[in-house]
């Protein structure tokens, strides 16, 4: 099995596009089963697009949270001194915890010499093991204020990886966070090929090489696909030569097409809603390179 994660160093560049895109064509190809994951924890929106049907959903703990028992409280204020996270409050019956600003060191459960404080865990979102209509998803939702993501998108890839072994699948296709923080990192962690979404502006040449050093780092091979590669030349020129440089595979580049819109209000990939377009070419052209580049095109469609 084949691990793939589609990555782009800021939002807005038009990963989850693509991702449904390679989605649905994954889903054309009778000789290759896929498994797909929404690591995307943060904005999770890859399911707007595949319309899957949850077929079980189960709570996320992302840590813990202290509780104060009023009752066995003296009000020593040792809790107080104790946390660095100002996490308690002086409220109308006495000291309250306050759940976000709670980091659930623990701290304060050592130094109360009463007992009154506690942890307990903290539900910090769900996840969900869905059919959608191109096949097996799974995906989850952190819930507002929450931390952990890194984890979540951990247990996600775990899950998914999990599920594409089971089911002898040839490939785990994986949507990717943004950026480069911890939920990237997990999305890397295992994967055996990244594909890097970038768009040509200023900000998206800049953190497209922050997220293709970050693939670097952990050892993971990456590749890049242009968005929108027509908007802005001058910038597309600096990814080409950027690419050129590091001896990174340009697979494709994928032009500005209001097809790509009216699929996204649509709810559906381009390469279904509207397979004639410039766009849908082009994302096939990038998918057949993407099969190639991993040792699966003799799972591509005749």
């Amino acid at each position: 099995m084949k691990q793939i994660v589609v990555l782009s160093g800021k939002g807005g560049t038009g990963k989850t596009s693509v991702t449904a895109s390679f989605a649905q064509l994954a889903s054309q190809q009778s000789s290759l089963k896929a498994v797909f994951a929404d690591a995307d924890v943060d904005a999770a929106n890859l399911e707007l697009v595949l319309a899957p049907q949850q077929k079980s959903t189960e709570p996320f703990i992302g840590g813990k949270l202290a509780v104060l028992d009023l009752d066995l409280c003296s009000g020593c204020g040792l809790c107080e001194q104790a946390c660095r996270f100002d996490a308690f409050l002086q409220g109308p019956d006495g000291l309250e915890v306050d759940p976000i600003s709670c980091e659930g060191c623990a701290a304060c459960v050592y130094v109360c010499p009463h007992g009154a404080i506690h942890m307990e865990d903290q539900v910090a979102g769900e996840w969900s093991r869905s059919d959608s209509r191109y096949g097996p998803l799974l995906h989850a939702n952190l819930f507002p204020a929450q931390e952990n993501s890194g984890k979540l998108v951990t247990l996600i890839k775990q899950q998914a990886r999990l599920l594409a072994l089971d089911s002898g699948a040839d490939l785990l296709l994986v949507d990717g966070p943004p950026g480069i923080g911890c939920p990237v990192i997990s999305a890397v962690s295992g994967a055996d090929f990244a594909l890097v979404v970038a768009e040509p502006t200023a900000s998206g040449v800049h953190d497209m090489q922050r997220v293709l050093e970050t693939t670097h780092h952990f050892g993971v091979k990456a590749a890049v696909c242009v968005n929108k590669s027509d908007i802005y030349p001058e910038g597309f020129e600096a990814i080409k030569a950027y690419c050129e440089a590091q001896k990174l595979p340009l697979l494709g580049t994928i032009p500005f097409d209001l097809q790509v819109t009216h699929a996204m209000v649509q709810g559906e990939p381009v390469t279904a809603f509207a397979p004639e377009s410039a766009a849908a070419a082009a994302i096939r052209g990038v998918w057949e390179s993407v099969m190639t580049w991993m040792g699966l095109e003799g799972n591509r469609h005749a």
